[in-house]
């Protein structure tokens, strides 16, 4: 159940960083292509497609993603997805082949490099000694 919201959520904020925020759009240019992130037990899929600088996430598998990353269950997805070194913890999920990547891997890396832009900003401490 964390997952499969971690995956919906997922679609939500790329939806609005799309709209809002013009660094995360800038790395959308140019592209037109639909992504999967799902189980490989088949379970859970969700699919997100990339058109006109805009994100779009849906429900279930995609019919021809440019890639797909399969995690060997939700609760593995989970925890990958939301690893303090998500970097690290991805290197070795490929490496025990607990995640599996079909399609292009060049553009798996495009898309973890948009993750970064996702992250909620830290507010700045309030100086109260004002």
């Amino acid at each position: 159940m964390k997952f499969r919201f971690l995956l919906w959520m997922l679609g939500r904020m790329m939806a609005k960083a799309s709209r809002d925020n013009p660094a995360f759009r800038q790395q959308l240019a140019g592209k037109d292509l639909v992504f999967q992130l799902h189980t490989l037990d088949g379970k859970l899929a969700r699919h997100y497609i990339v058109r006109d600088d805009r994100v779009i996430g849906k429900r279930g598998p995609a019919v021809a993603p440019a890639f797909a990353l399969g995690f060997k269950d939700a609760t593995y997805g989970f925890a990958t997805m939301t690893a303090k070194n998500k970097q690290l913890a991805f290197m070795q999920g490929i490496q025990n082949k607990d995640i599996q990547i079909q399609g292009n891997p060049a553009l798996v890396i495009w898309f973890q490099g948009l993750t970064k832009y996702l992250a909620p900003k830290k507010k700045k401490p309030v100086d109260k000694a004002a």
